[in-house]
C-alpha cells in the first residue's frame, strides 16, 4: 500500500524553473533570453489577444449572428414533481419556495412547469404557469392563482 508521503510526480513531469537576469555567466543574463531589441524584448511588450500582425483577425472575419434581447425576462422554474413535498391543502407561494430552498432566486418571477405528476391538492400562487401544469394542479383538486 502507498502512503501520502511516498507520492511523487512521474519522471519528466516536473521542469526546472529557469532563473533569468542573474548575470552573464548564467547563460540567461543581460537580455534574459528575449533577444536584442523589438516589441517582445520590452517589459509590457507583445501583441494583444487575437492580433494577427495586421491581418483581419479571425473574430472579425466570422459573420455576426444572433441578437440578445436586453429586456428579456428570466423566470425561476419549478416543476410539478417538486411540489409533491408539500402537505395537502397548503398554499405554495414564491416566498415559501425561496425559504424551502426549492428556488435560489426569484429573478423576474416564478414559473410552474408540468414535468412530473402532482399527487397533492395545493393552492399554487406564481407569476406564470404552463398550460399542462395548470391542468395538472386543477386535476389534483388544487387551485392556481397568477400573481
Amino acid at each position: 500500500m502507498m502512503t501520502l508521503h511516498e507520492l511523487k510526480p512521474n519522471p519528466g513531469a516536473t521542469h526546472y524553473k529557469k532563473s533569468v537576469g542573474r548575470g552573464t555567466s548564467s547563460g540567461t543574463g543581460k537580455t534574459s533570453g528575449r533577444g536584442q531589441k523589438g516589441q517582445n524584448s520590452r517589459s509590457g511588450g507583445g501583441v494583444r489577444l487575437g492580433f494577427e500582425g495586421g491581418q483581419t483577425p479571425l473574430f472579425k472575419r466570422l459573420p455576426k449572428k444572433g441578437f440578445t434581447n436586453p429586456f428579456r425576462k428570466e423566470y425561476a422554474i419549478v416543476n410539478l414533481d417538486t411540489l409533491n413535498g408539500y402537505e395537502a391543502d397548503s398554499v405554495v407561494t414564491p416566498e415559501v419556495l425561496l425559504n424551502d430552498g426549492v428556488i435560489s432566486k426569484q429573478l423576474n418571477g416564478v414559473k410552474i412547469l408540468g414535468k412530473g405528476n402532482l399527487e397533492v391538492k395545493l393552492t399554487v400562487k406564481a407569476h406564470k404557469f404552463s398550460a399542462s401544469a395548470k391542468k395538472a394542479i386543477e386535476d389534483a383538486g388544487g387551485s392556481v392563482e397568477v400573481i
